[in-house]
């Protein structure tokens, strides 16, 4: 079945307007992959916060324009689809990345970071890097370990203050005055 060119326009502008704010994609191949198959793959994105289509390569290249990731959906041939995200872009090629481990029929062309175009293995590369979160809480725990330390270190004087008074008591280390009772 034919597509009309005003059905053309309008893929376009949509997938224009989906990539105008978009800064990181991955553009991918497949073949022989099945409809459950393109589900599973499409489910894993949406848990990492990303989209995915199938797309024309020259509709792609046109909705493309002006946009970030314009060079990378340049000059595609064959089947192409295309996962992109405006969030995290790590979280994106892990579910891709172990997606292509588990279905042969899936494979990379090109990826889009932060506008620039990075290859097959930089994406793995990507891939094993830890997510944004996982950094964070790395970095709030570095932030957060040398006050810790202190408050510990600040708590030790007073405790071992309070064990040699203690200890000096029990083993009658003082001498009790006459009269200082009363």
């Amino acid at each position: 079945m034919a597509v009309t060119k005003a059905r053309k326009q309008e893929q376009v502008e949509k997938l224009s307007k989906d990539l105008k704010n978009v800064s990181n994609a991955v553009v991918a191949t497949y073949s022989k992959m099945t409809v459950a198959q393109d589900y599973e793959l499409r489910k894993a994105l949406r848990g990492a916060g990303a989209k995915y289509q199938v797309v024309k390569n020259t509709l792609a290249e046109r909705a493309a324009k002006g946009t970030k990731i314009e060079e990378g959906l340049k000059n595609l041939s064959g089947v192409t689809s295309i996962a992109y995200t405006t969030g995290d872009p790590v979280a994106m090629a892990k579910a891709l990345t172990k997606y292509a481990k588990d279905t042969p029929e899936f494979t990379f062309k090109v990826g889009v970071v932060e506008g620039r175009v990075i290859t097959i293995k930089e994406i793995e590369a990507l891939a094993s890097m830890p997510s944004k979160d996982e950094l964070m809480s790395k970095l709030l725990f570095l932030i957060n370990a040398p006050a810790q330390r202190l408050v510990t270190v600040l708590n030790a004087v007073g405790r071992n203050l309070a064990v040699v008074v203690d200890q000096g008591v029990q083993q009658k280390k003082f001498k009790e005055e006459a009269g200082a009772g009363a």
